[in-house]
Parts: structure tokens; sequence; C-alpha cells
């Protein structure tokens, strides 16, 4: 249940008419719930006085929104959404802790069905090696689960393992990243919608990123890798490889024309 102080609460209503459950009413000029809620901070985050709270939340987090310090410019969003580039060529130079957490809080933060908040972020960093060499050792028993029902996958999979095998720095997965992350998640829209915002702040960092639907398949298919990973029973949603661009690009790219309907 969410708290309303009853001393600051200038029962203006806004909380009851922006409250998606219903959850809040207005009653004798103050605002009190009336029933359990999804608890999605909407209350919080209209009150003009601060009177509302979550008490299992950590309130102190909460910011007040200041109109000067909001500046993203639409024109400038949409040229960095051009811009980006998916990094298969990464410097040797780690990305910065406290970049990482910011990476990691831009998907904290991202909105997920019912309010749920189930995504798992697991960030490998310091035990990278170690986990790419897991990775390697599981992948030639994974291809042979996989190659029944998708010979196209596994055809792939062995021409990685043979490139390794004869060239253990010919990295035809991992591309030298220096931070790799794994979002598991009960909603793979979840995972998606943060991992979007994980990778504009990523660039917002100088960073890049790529998304790998070849480690998502593997890990998924792996359950010592998910065992070591620590997804349990959620869905493998989003493996992305992280680290600062070994490349500069002079322009944006092309794209074809949207298939769009106006209605």
């Amino acid at each position: 249940m969410i708290n309303v102080d009853q001393e600051l609460c200038v029962g203006c209503g806004a909380c009851e008419k922006d409250c998606p459950g219903h959850a809040i009413r207005v009653k004798e000029k103050k605002a009190e719930a009336v029933r359990p809620c999804i608890q999605c901070g909407h209350c919080v985050a209209v009150c003009p006085v601060g009177a509302v709270s979550i008490p299992e939340y950590d309130m102190e987090e909460v910011e007040d929104y200041d109109p000067a310090s909001f500046t993203l410019d639409p024109d400038q969003f949409l040229h960095a959404v051009k811009f980006r580039r998916s990094i298969r060529n990464f410097q040797e130079k780690p990305l910065e802790r406290e970049k990482l957490e910011r990476i990691l809080q831009a998907g904290r933060y991202t909105a997920t069905a019912k309010n749920e908040q189930a995504n798992r972020f697991v960030l490998v960093k310091e035990h990278l090696e170690e986990f790419k060499a897991l990775v390697w050792r599981e992948l030639p028993g994974i291809i042979e689960k996989m190659a029944p029902e998708n010979e196209g996958a596994a055809r792939t999979f062995r021409y990685f393992v043979k490139k390794h095998e004869q060239d253990p720095s010919c990295d035809s997965l991992f591309f030298n990243c220096t931070a790799f992350l794994v979002i598991a998640s009960v909603c793979s829209l979840d995972g998606g919608l943060a991992a979007a915002n994980m990778e504009n702040m990523a660039v917002a960092e100088g960073a890049g990123v790529l998304y790998s639907g070849y480690l998502q398949r593997i890990i998924s298919a792996g359950p010592v890798l998910r065992e070591y990973l620590g997804t349990e029973e959620k869905e493998v949603s989003c493996c992305m490889l992280l680290g600062y661009p070994a490349v500069s690009y002079r322009r944006t790219a092309p794209r074809k024309q949207a298939d769009i309907l106006w209605k």
C-alpha cells in the first residue's frame, strides 16, 4: 500500500485522477489508499506537495522535476538514434564502473508490464574471461542438442568453434568486448524495452553496444551457462556486448523507406 501524509496532503485530487488502478480516493479533502496497487509511482510523481510515498521503495532516490534540467532536444535525440551503430570492434580499455552503473540504472527505470520490475540484469565484467571460456567449452554440446531442430544455426556455431580452435584469438561471439550484459525477464518485451534504454545510455557515456542473438540462443540452450549467470527460470531476453568502440563512424547509414500506414 502507498502512504499519504495527511498533514501534507492538500486534497487536490491529482493522484486520484492519475491512478491507473483506482487505488486512491479523496475523502474529506484528504487522499488515502483504498486498496493495494501495482506501485507504479504515478501518485508520487504527480503530487504537488510530496505527500505520497511508497514504503517499500527508497524514497531518497526520488528526484524533483526541474524543467531547466530537462533538455532532451527532439532533433538531437533523433540524430542519436540514426547515428547508432552495432559495434563489433572494441577497444581494450574497460568501461568504468560508474558508467556501467548508470547504464544499469537506465534499465532499472524502464517501464515493465504491470510494473512487475522483474528484469534481472547480469553484468559480467571481472569474470568475463572465465565466462568466455565456459561458453566455448559448453558450445559443442549445445550444438549437438540444437542440430535436430535447427541445423542452420548448428552449422554456423560449428564454424565459429572451428575458427576458435584454429586461432583462440578469433572470437566470433564476443568481439573483444570488455563487459557482457544478460537481461533475463518474465516478459521478453520488458527486457527489450530495458535494453533499448540501456543502449541509449551507453552511447551517451561514449560506449558502444552489440545485441547478440547468437549468444542469446546459446545461453538459452545451455543449462550450465544459465546456472552460471543465475538467470534461474527467467527467459534470456537480451544479450549485449559493451565497450568503447575501436572504430569511428563519419555519418549515418542509409535505411529503406519505412513501412508506415497512417489511418
